[in-house]
């Protein structure tokens, strides 16, 4: 789950379930609360309704007494004159958050409460008979009275009017109503910790789970270990994240891998341009010192050892110049020279050169050309007459045949034109064809053939055609000889519009 989401969800609970919570509470707490009043004030049919409206809940607390007094005045009225009875009946009225006032003519002949708090009520008290006065709900009095009043008029044995007066104040709650607003509160409070505590906790474990987990990944990479795998737990912010953290560590790993590999190669290649180095210096220092001992004693034997100093210098000439080629391979600094080149006058020139060089080696050459003259490709024309060049050397080192054959084909294969140089040499394993051309790898497991050569020949033939936008490859047969390819992408003259 993405973290947008989570905290989308964290916010829309933090409203809802605490509404949800409150009012299960609210209604489980009603219900308790309207319980306990019908159980301690004796009155029956209590409804939320009742319990959200404190001047209801007072009228219904006084109900009963109400009916009792209205009874009692129709019964015996002559009571409403004895202090003994209004006492007591204002102490269960007391009981009820409520008192009596009571009225005999424009006199009132008792008064249940403090006269400086029943003052504002006896100001506002309705007449006999009022219209506007509902028995059984009361009349509620405003301003500085805010009492709930109900009244019962009736008449005194001596023919005086009178009124008895139930008064309820309404400035306050009854104590299980206060209650209900208390356990309320305190239960919206709880309901929002344990909510929120809720949330915090589903949306640390979220992200903190991931984060120790890149942490840790993080002080591994610090430390240089990266022989470790960073896995997702999910596919977020976070997730993503972690997939970034691994694609990083592999990349290091890999770099890491790469450069113990490069330094491994290089010291490879040392070594074997070393020893490649030892054997024609030996030579020649062993040709050297026997001209300068006297054995060249004819001017035939100087001549032949003159001519060896020379060829052995060469080869060493050629090691060298792979050498460089290949630091300049490998660092991409080659300097190209792109030309539209005619193929059919190019490989000419190629299989001309080729000619003289192989006859004077005695190797069979033969050329074949089956593109149109007018087939073009864009291409350094130095750097592919060293590929043509090295395929042939590496040919003629593993020429193992009394009459040496090589064959240079050209053809036209749609958008490129394929160059294939065929040898009847001894044939590559086909355990090694696929690794022919990468550096440093030979096909002889010892430094001690006479085949010499420093491993790179095919690697820097390789690099050249893919830097042309070309391919490289081989088919080979043990005994038989090899065939190298190659393909160069054909220039395409792109028509000028007006």
């Amino acid at each position: 789950m993405k973290l947008k989401t989570r905290l989308i969800i964290a916010f829309l609970t933090v409203i809802l379930i605490p509404i949800l919570l409150t009012a299960t509470m609210a209604c489980l707490f009603g219900k308790y609360q309207m319980s306990a009043i019908e159980k301690t004030y004796e009155i029956t049919g209590m409804t939320t309704e009742n319990l959200s409206n404190s001047v209801t809940v007072l009228s219904r607390l006084t109900e009963k007494f109400y009916h009792e007094l209205s009874q009692m005045v129709e019964d015996n009225p002559a009571k409403m004159e004895d202090a003994t009875f209004l006492e007591g009946f204002n102490q269960k009225l007391t009981k009820k958050k409520a008192y009596l006032l009571v009225r005999k003519g424009s006199m009132l002949i008792y008064v249940g409460t403090d006269m400086e708090e029943a003052e504002s009520v006896i100001a506002g008290l309705p007449g006999y008979g009022d219209s506007e006065m509902e028995p059984e709900n009361g009349l509620y009095l405003g301003g500085d009275a805010q009492a709930l009043v109900k009244q019962v008029d009736f008449l005194y044995p001596d023919e005086k009017k009178g009124s008895a007066f139930v008064v309820m104040n309404v400035r306050g709650v009854i104590p299980e109503v206060e209650r209900l607003y208390m356990e309320m509160l305190i239960g919206i409070i709880v309901v929002l910790i344990l909510t929120a505590a809720v949330l915090i906790l589903w949306i640390y474990r979220g992200v903190m789970g991931p984060l120790g987990k890149m942490q840790i990944a993080a002080q591994k990479i610090k430390e240089g270990n990266l022989d470790f795998e960073l896995q997702a737990e999910a596919e977020d912010e976070l997730g993503e994240l972690c997939h970034s953290l691994e694609d990083m560590r592999q990349r290091l790993q890999d770099n890491a891998e790469e450069k113990i590999r490069f330094d491994k190669e290089n010291k490879e290649l040392i070594s074997n341009i070393s020893h490649d180095l030892k054997t024609p210096v030996t030579a020649i220092k062993g040709y050297a010192e026997g001209i300068m001992d006297g054995v060249a004693d004819t001017p035939e034997k100087m001549e032949r050892y003159i001519r060896t100093i020379y060829n052995k210098a060469s080869e060493m000439d050629t090691l060298i110049n792979e050498l460089t080629l290949y630091t300049k391979i490998d660092t991409n600094r080659i300097p190209y020279n792109f030309n539209t080149l005619s193929v059919d006058a190019y490989f000419a020139d190629c299989a001309e050169d080729l000619s003289l060089e192989l006859e004077s080696r005695g190797v069979e050459f033969g050329y074949f050309n089956y593109v149109d003259a007018d087939v073009k490709i864009i291409a350094d024309a130095e750097q592919v007459k060293r590929v043509v060049h090295n395929i042939v050397n590496n040919s003629m080192k593993y020429m193992d045949k009394p009459k040496g054959k090589i064959n240079l084909r050209v053809k036209d294969v749609g958008d490129f034109v394929q160059i294939e140089l065929e040898d009847n040499g001894r044939g590559i394993a086909a355990k090694d064809l696929p690794n022919i051309f990468d550096r440093f790898y030979r096909t002889d497991a010892s430094r001690n053939s006479s085949k010499g050569g420093s491993g790179i020949g095919l690697s820097i033939v390789k690099k050249i055609i893919e830097e042309h936008g070309g391919k490289i490859w081989a088919t080979s047969r043990e005994e038989t000889g090899t065939t190298m390819y190659f393909v160069l992408r054909k220039y395409q003259e792109v028509p000028m519009y007006e």
